[in-house]
């Protein structure tokens, strides 16, 4: 039996967070559609569901098909329903939202698919109600980044607090207190110091640490979260 209601359109739409060390900025994966409506402009990376395919199957498949990864950290966000969002037709679009490390990125992958990385600051305008995708998803990072891990999703295995603090600075986007910041972050026991410096911006160095992940699991498995409401 098959049901005679006509039939929406159902699409997937990710948010890919990435952080560029070097510029110590926020950015989002977007690309230049090839097909109407709005060919030639700027959109968050998606595609239509199949039929048959399941909704985490369809996002970790928009996800590799233009990043070349599917390890990662990926998770539903938002549906956006409002019958006229789109001119092509009724298109319900499911959000997820992804945290990747800026080098991990396929280059010839996002190439091939007129992919790039955009600073936020620095987004052209996006088609459609992606405008406001970008926006949930920063509230929902800053708001995650106070008790959930999801930094260390964005910088390399090694890393110096420094790197750390100017992460969340930029998530937060604004200044946080460099003694405060370090205090709490040191207080989570997550932080594993290496016995090795980082001398590229200084003749003393810093510090190289790496994330405990296992241990942040153990923890979290009961109910552990963490405190970076820093001020």
């Amino acid at each position: 039996m098959t049901y005679s209601h006509p039939k929406l359109l159902v699409a997937i739409d990710c948010l890919v967070f990435g952080y560029d060390l070097s510029e110590e900025s926020l950015n989002i994966l977007a690309f230049q559609r090839k097909v109407e409506p709005y060919a030639g402009d700027w959109s968050l990376i998606g595609s239509f569901i199949n039929e048959g395919e399941d909704m985490s199957q369809a996002a970790r498949r928009v996800l590799k098909q233009f990043t070349g990864l599917d390890d990662v950290f990926l998770e539903q966000l938002h549906v956006y329903g409002n019958a006229d969002r789109d001119p092509g037709g009724h298109v319900l679009s499911i959000l997820h939202w992804s945290l990747i490390k800026l080098d991990d990125l396929h280059k010839e992958t996002a190439e091939k698919h007129g992919a790039r990385w955009f600073p936020i600051d620095q987004m052209p305008e996006l088609v459609l109600d992606h405008g406001d995708m970008v926006q949930l998803g920063m509230q929902k990072l800053v708001t995650n980044a106070k008790t959930r891990p999801l930094g260390f999703e964005l910088l390399p295995e090694e890393f110096t607090l420094p790197q750390l603090k100017r992460l969340y600075d930029a998530i937060y986007g604004r200044q946080l207190d460099d003694r405060n910041f370090r205090k709490r972050m040191l207080s989570t026991e997550l932080l594993e110091k290496l016995d090795k410096k980082d001398k590229s911006t200084s003749k003393k160095g810093a510090f190289l640490h790496k994330f405990n992940k296992e241990k942040y699991e153990e923890l979290a498995e009961k109910g552990y979260l963490l405190d970076l409401d820093v001020k």
